[in-house]
């Protein structure tokens, strides 16, 4: 075994849910020696990076598909990157403040908004609610045109858009300045393989053999296909789900409005974002459709999609289950309109018009080789669609990670569990006041 191919914990994956793991190891426990496996050329570049995500710091305020205890939940993790992000000064530069609000549109839908307003006041202060009038002052292309009744709760000044990619480097970077510690990054190095030999697992890659004491696997679609190949998450699917994304062609909002979920459908309802990395354009989506694929522009993944999808009796009942239903049989058809050039801009628009009444399908574009794709996992046992995180622990020290929920936001909660269960696997110590005080205090 040659010690510079030894590590105490490697982790699979650079995404920002990979380098978020590697900055709490590296500052928050004792272990010495870290690797992090990333196969493209850069940290964050496939679903981290920012046009393949709507560039949004999730904490529950504004998000109509999550309940009050799951708003609790996800606003602590949500904090602790905004916390990470102005310790380090990134505040202004990766992260920003920009306006947000969840649009209740017509009577049953502002019932809806006044009501979850009132319940979540006491989780967020600073919410607000804003009637037609307020609207006018703040976005009032969400009222030129517009015949139905609308009212919206959002906030100002709270920190909501953050580019997930230039914060994986960061981590990736800060992770490399802790004293004392051995940190490897292996770019360009695509893990093809792992298996146990004693207490070691052994990474095959171009490079030759790695050795570790534990392995984390946050390798998005690629977890589940590493799992199944040692024998790992058979109960499991991965049904990988691309989206995509529509341009304003001139600059039509400059807040987050987003709208309310349909409970009976398990993907994010349409919303506008003005785009980080695109000045002056607001972006609409995400589309959602299911793809052969486990990357969202790479073709050739269809065999290991099919190794990861495992199509059996149970998959098959759950896609029966989800296309009886009339509401999910009609999103499915729309979102498949919406890939079709040609086809895409007038239907897409219809659903736009929600938010913005008077745009029309001149005005808008689609974005091309914008978007990502979210491994959606099936319960083959209970026979249904996860909704939430996945995840796979084994008693051999190897953790594999699926659709962390809600996604980027949660990547140092994540983190901070994953550590957690690496320490106490390796014997090692969490430093518990060091997190509280930099990231929960």
């Amino acid at each position: 075994m040659k010690n510079n191919h030894y590590y105490q914990v490697a982790i699979v994956g650079g995404g920002i849910s990979g380098a978020a793991l590697l900055y709490t190891l590296a500052r928050y426990t004792d272990i010495q020696s870290i690797a992090l496996f990333e196969k493209y050329g850069e940290v964050g570049s496939v679903n981290t990076n920012a046009k393949s995500n709507s560039q949004t710091l999730h904490c529950g305020d504004i998000e109509t598909n999550y309940t009050y205890e799951k708003a609790k939940k996800v606003k602590r993790t949500a904090n602790m990157l905004e916390k990470y992000a102005l310790q380090h000064g990134y505040d202004g530069e990766h992260m920003h403040k920009v306006t947000k609000m969840a649009l209740g549109v017509g009577e049953e839908e502002v019932a809806y908004i006044k009501a979850r307003y009132e319940e979540f006041i006491s989780l967020y202060p600073y919410l607000e609610l804003w009637d037609e009038a307020a609207l006018a002052e703040i976005e009032p292309a969400l009222l030129e045109g517009r015949k139905e009744p609308i009212v919206a709760m959002g906030a100002k000044g709270e920190y909501s858009a953050i580019d997930f990619g230039a914060i994986a480097k960061s981590f990736v970077h800060n992770a490399e300045q802790e004293s004392k510690k051995e940190v490897g990054l292996f770019l360009d190095t695509e893990i093809k393989a792992m298996k146990k030999r004693g207490d070691k697992s052994i990474l095959q890659c171009d490079r030759g053999e790695f050795f570790a004491d534990f392995v984390v696997v946050n390798a998005g679609a690629h977890s589940l296909l590493l799992a199944h190949q040692m024998g790992f998450g058979k109960e499991y699917s991965c049904l990988p789900i691309g989206g995509s994304f529509f341009y304003a062609k001139k600059s039509v909002l400059h807040s987050k409005v987003y709208t309310v979920q349909n409970p009976k459908l398990p993907f994010a309802a349409v919303h506008g974002d003005p785009d980080l990395v695109k000045d002056g354009v607001a972006r609409f989506g995400p589309t959602a459709l299911a793809l052969p694929k486990l990357e969202r522009y790479k073709a050739n993944h269809f065999i290991d999609f099919l190794h990861s999808l495992s199509p059996d009796e149970a998959v098959l009942k759950v896609f029966y289950d989800l296309l009886k239903d009339d509401d999910i049989r009609d999103y499915v058809f729309r979102n498949f309109i919406y890939e079709i050039p040609g086809l895409r801009r007038k239907e897409f628009v219809k659903e736009l018009q929600k938010i913005i009444p008077m745009i029309g399908a001149d005005d808008i574009k689609f974005a091309k080789n914008i978007g990502g794709l979210r491994p959606q996992v099936i319960d083959k046992v209970k026979k249904e669609l996860l909704l939430g995180e996945a995840k796979i622990e084994t008693d051999i020290g190897i953790i594999f990670n699926m659709t962390p929920s809600p996604g980027a936001t949660s990547c140092l909660g994540n983190a901070e569990i994953d550590a957690r269960l690496v320490c106490d696997f390796l014997g090692q110590k969490f430093k518990e006041n060091k997190f509280k005080d930099e990231l929960e205090s």
